[in-house]
């Protein structure tokens, strides 16, 4: 593989190495590095030679700041232009295939999540089996500030976090840094950024057996044995904010959290800020992250998958993606026009429609287990 590939793949030692090569786009995914990543990993997981798989990203600044929202962006629009819901429908497919296989991979992975980790950086890091993260990790699902929602396993990551806290994230799209994505769960250790390169070279000089729970072992010990000690952790957000949250996410239906939480009248500016970013988002995303919740609760990762796919096909068709990617990223205007415009605008049949299988015949992923 060369430099200029999207992804650099290389070898030292037994550690297999992934880094995501777009840094002036914050190594966003698109297609072609969803592909090579799933390749890669699937070759690997064939060698006999390989014992470990290491993904991070180019350059200083960034993981993965999530997906190409603006080929999204292009070929969003109505279902009923064929080009567009195709290329749609292969994009998620395949970035949900290769969430699915990281979760599932048997040799471990290693995932250095420094700096920005959000939305499809997130899917690629939070089924790994060892998710690093550094004083200057900064985390969030922020999709409804241009009407997607949050996917890549939101549905099952965002369920399992402490409280309401997955709710509150989901609809805020508040960023949380290290210490939160280990409270949270998002996240086993934090190490300091710098420890990178002695991280790989640890993990490259490792004797693996083949034997999963033992290589498993021996890779936990490596990252542990660099962890940053406590005192040197960024401050807490969730764990600090924990009350003031399940407060704020108490009331039963979905329009009186809303105004529950864009009422926020403290004085903290994290709080504040995740106010602000609800109240100028879309009011149908706000709907599918509720009821996404609630008929993920007790799916499996592979059920969740599969409603995910339904809900990034129809949520990209029916115009919210292409109006919150041009306001946010295209015009930058950042003035959207949601429609409709306000949560109480939002119908019952409107949020069921969004969780319609949209195509003939099975779904996409119903192959997966």
């Amino acid at each position: 593989m060369t430099q200029e590939s999207p992804v650099i793949v290389e070898r030292q030692g037994a550690l297999g190495k992934l880094t995501l090569n777009l840094p002036k786009a914050l190594n966003a995914l698109n297609l072609d590095m969803i592909d090579i990543l799933a390749a890669q990993l699937d070759a690997w997981e064939q060698d006999d030679s390989v014992g470990c798989v290491w993904i991070d990203g180019a350059g200083e600044k960034a993981l993965c700041a999530g997906g190409d929202v603006v080929a999204l962006h292009r070929e969003s629009g109505s279902y009923d232009e064929q080009g567009a819901s195709r290329f749609v429908q292969d994009f998620f497919t395949r970035e949900y295939r290769l969430d699915y296989r990281i979760h599932t991979y048997a040799k471990p992975i290693v995932v250095w999540g420094s700096g920005i980790v959000m939305g499809g950086g997130i899917g690629v890091m939070s089924g790994a089996s060892h998710r690093v993260v550094t004083e200057t990790t900064r985390m969030a699902m922020p999709e409804i500030t241009i009407g997607l929602f949050p996917d890549v396993g939101g549905s099952w990551f965002l369920n399992r976090m402490p409280g309401r806290t997955g709710l509150f994230l989901g609809l805020t799209g508040a960023q949380f840094n290290g210490t939160d994505a280990l409270y949270c769960g998002m996240a086993d250790r934090l190490l300091p950024s710098d420890a990178k390169q002695a991280l790989i070279d640890r993990l490259a000089a490792l004797d693996f057996t083949g034997r999963d729970q033992q290589d498993h072992a021996r890779v936990s010990r490596a990252v542990q044995s660099l962890e940053l000690d406590a005192t040197g952790h960024p401050a807490p957000n969730l764990r600090e904010h924990y009350d003031v949250i399940q407060q704020l996410t108490d009331a039963p239906t979905l329009p009186e959290v809303y105004r529950d939480i864009i009422d926020y009248s403290g004085e903290d500016p994290w709080l504040q800020r995740a106010a602000k970013t609800l109240k100028a988002g879309c009011p149908l995303t706000a709907w599918i992250v509720w009821e996404q919740l609630r008929r993920a609760r007790h799916m499996s990762l592979a059920q969740v998958l599969q409603m995910e796919l339904a809900l990034a096909v129809n949520i990209c068709g029916n115009g919210q993606v292409k109006e919150g990617v041009r306001a946010l990223l295209i015009d930058k205007d950042r003035n959207p026009q949601w429609q409709p415009a306000q949560t109480e605008e939002v119908t019952a049949e409107q949020v069921e429609a969004c969780f319609f299988e949209p195509w003939d015949g099975e779904n996409p992923l119903a192959d997966l287990e």
